[in-house]
């Protein structure tokens, strides 16, 4: 099975469980049309792929199968066993995505690309793939940049990816965990309750539990948020900005939506204590 191969039957897999868990025990009502909105997500992840395969057609794989070659990075100088080097490679690179995430919220001119994937007013596995194609580009170079640095093995570039995707995937999902599970499983992985966090329409909220999947980093670096403060089943999802009419749904307004002129907006003011609690 070739990496291309193994990435497909991977992602094809999880996203049928995750939309069959959805289904079967969702956690909240979706406030949009889901055939329209999914129609819409969907073409933009298409578009992604397209741009990508044409634009990066090597990969991380690739990258990391070239940098091998020439002897660049750091474990492709050093003497560790294949695992070791897998096992660093998925730990260190979770953690580089983290700060990525980290970086697309602070820098003006990247969350312009991010608010795409924070303005869908609805969160379940689309959202989880939902980006703009820009975006997606700049963080296949920061990958790519990454992979040779570290001296990645492409196995382990492999399976990391499938990990972030798979991982993306399910912590988006429209799901419902038992709380007692829940925060097992949070002690060391991102789950849906922890991610949808993120994914409020307070800043405080918004700039938070940036993992994808280790849910270590947030932790560690100061930026876990247990729990929304209205609860899971009152909280708004989406930006502030972008409520009632807004086509939020329209892959053409997601295209548009970094070079309008309200592109640049972080957020209106976060009224989390004033209203929120009220």
């Amino acid at each position: 099975m070739t990496d291309q191969e193994l990435r497909t039957y991977a992602f094809f897999s999880i996203i049928t469980v995750v939309i069959a868990w959805e289904l079967l025990a969702a956690k909240r009502p979706l406030q949009q049309n889901k055939a329209k909105r999914w129609l819409n997500n969907l073409g933009l992840i298409g578009l992604d792929t397209v741009l990508v395969k044409l634009l990066l057609p090597a990969g991380a794989f690739g990258v990391a199968l070239w940098a091998e070659n020439k002897g660049y990075g750091l474990l492709n100088n050093i003497e560790v066993s294949p695992v070791v080097a897998t096992v660093v490679t998925v730990i260190i690179l979770d953690m580089i995505i983290y700060w990525q995430h980290r970086l697309f919220h602070v820098v003006p001119v990247l969350w312009r690309l991010h608010q795409v994937h924070h303005a869908d007013r609805d969160i379940d596995v689309s959202t989880g793939l939902r980006f703009h194609p820009i975006e997606i580009f700049l963080s296949m170079l920061i990958k790519f940049t990454a992979v040779i640095a570290l001296g990645a093995p492409a196995a382990a570039v492999v399976l990391f990816e499938v990990i972030l995707n798979g991982m993306a995937m399910f912590n988006h999902g429209n799901i419902r965990l038992p709380k007692a599970l829940d925060s097992v499983i949070r002690l060391l992985f991102v789950t849906p309750d922890m991610h949808r966090v993120h994914h409020s329409i307070f800043k405080h909220e918004t700039n938070s539990n940036y993992g994808f999947n280790l849910s270590i980093w947030d932790k560690i670096f100061g930026s876990y948020h247990a729990q929304p403060d209205l609860g899971h089943d009152k909280m708004t999802i989406g930006l502030q900005q972008y409520q009632g009419d807004t086509p939020t749904a329209s892959i053409f307004w997601m295209l548009k939506l970094p070079f309008s002129e309200n592109g640049g907006v972080y957020s209106q003011p976060d009224q989390a204590k004033d209203e929120g609690k009220a």
